[in-house]
């Protein structure tokens, strides 16, 4: 899902920042961007076409012998929001649903497969309860610290611009020489980088005020 989320920012370069957890990416384009002269079925069309087919190419790079069983499809929405903040709110909103979810799967997922319980059983253990609760059967029954689980699926994926140094091979021939020599170049180039990190407080937007800059 973030190699597929990557590619869409590389081919819609307008895109500022990306976040994504559990089966949805949400893409936030430049406010003054003038992409597709800002025709909404545009923007939805070439994300998600871009997305489904990315989906597709890129299968094998992570499931080598799990070949698909049919062809995905992905929707998509576009909404304009008025201000930076509301903006902020949405995302916060994206971060706050995928810790809700993952905290419920993580808790529902150990009764099941260590405690040996239905779903069903699973679901009605869960049924009421608040987060309080799963974290202390988490803790109480399986010894689980939930703070301690990985921060991609606490905190879901956000990707942004950043400069990145990559190291590859040139063959370098010399006047003098018949053949050239392979040497290890480095070069440095702007691309998406995958963080998993709080978007809910404002220090993620003091350290990357780029981001959401009125004049972008």
């Amino acid at each position: 899902m973030t190699k597929c989320a990557q590619t869409v920012m590389e081919e819609l370069e307008d895109i500022v920042i990306a976040y994504g957890q559990s089966d949805e990416y949400s893409f936030v384009f430049k406010r003054k961007s003038n992409w597709f002269k800002r025709r909404a079925s545009k923007f939805m069309t070439h994300v998600a076409s871009q997305f489904a087919s990315s989906y597709v190419f890129y299968w094998r790079d992570y499931f080598e012998d799990q070949p698909l069983l049919y062809p995905p499809g992905f929707d998509g929405r576009v909404v304009v929001y008025p201000n930076n903040q509301t903006l902020k709110d949405y995302l916060s909103w994206r971060q706050a649903d995928c810790h809700i979810n993952n905290l419920y799967n993580t808790v529902f997922w150990a009764l099941v497969q260590q405690s040996g319980l239905t779903p069903v059983q699973a679901q009605g253990r869960l049924q009421g309860t608040l987060a309080a609760d799963k974290n202390e059967i988490l803790f109480s029954e399986f010894n689980i610290n939930y703070n301690n689980e990985p921060l991609m699926y606490r905190k879901g994926t956000v990707l942004i611009w950043q400069k990145v140094d990559e190291v590859m091979t040139k063959e370098v021939k010399l006047p003098a020489e018949m053949e050239g020599k392979k040497m290890a170049v480095t070069r440095t180039r702007t691309k998406p980088v995958p963080l998993h990190c709080d978007i809910i407080g404002d220090a993620f937007w003091k350290e990357h005020p780029e981001i959401l800059d009125e004049d972008s």
